[in-house]
């Protein structure tokens, strides 16, 4: 097994109102018709929005409605950039969970939830090497 990841899918309560708040932010999703994903291209990865209990299901799990141990991140160039996405994302409806601000492992990051209670850190790095495409790597790689 080569050593990526591919696809996450996020199990949400209303499809299209998640598709909503995600294109708010600039995303493009593709797909979603009747009991279909929605898919978004996301740098080198999908990034998927389904049902929760079709997700469970297909996923083999039973869901306990809480969180499932998984935090998102979304790193970016700039301490600029994170508080851009930082309003954007309170803009379109997400609670702020913590702000824009120094961390103890020497970036800058805010952390996000989104409608259906998936957190998402906003985090610039400056010692991970960052592609134009979003493409990250750590600085040994």
């Amino acid at each position: 097994m080569q050593q990526r990841v591919s696809l996450v899918t996020l199990g949400v309560r209303d499809k299209q109102r998640a598709r909503a708040f995600y294109e708010s932010l600039g995303w493009r999703g593709v797909g979603g018709t009747g009991d279909e994903p929605v898919f978004f291209q996301a740098g080198e990865m999908i990034v998927a929005l389904w049902d929760r209990a079709a997700l469970a299901t297909d996923s083999c799990v039973s869901d306990g409605g809480g969180w499932g141990g998984v935090t998102l991140a979304h790193c970016v160039g700039s301490r600029d950039e994170v508080d851009t996405i930082t309003d954007a994302a309170r803009q379109a409806g997400a609670q702020v969970g913590r702000e824009p601000a120094d961390t103890f492992w020497g970036g800058y990051s805010s952390i996000f939830v989104d409608p259906d209670g998936h957190p998402w850190e906003i985090a610039y790095n400056p010692g991970w090497r960052l592609t134009p495409e979003g493409a990250v790597f750590l600085a040994d790689a």
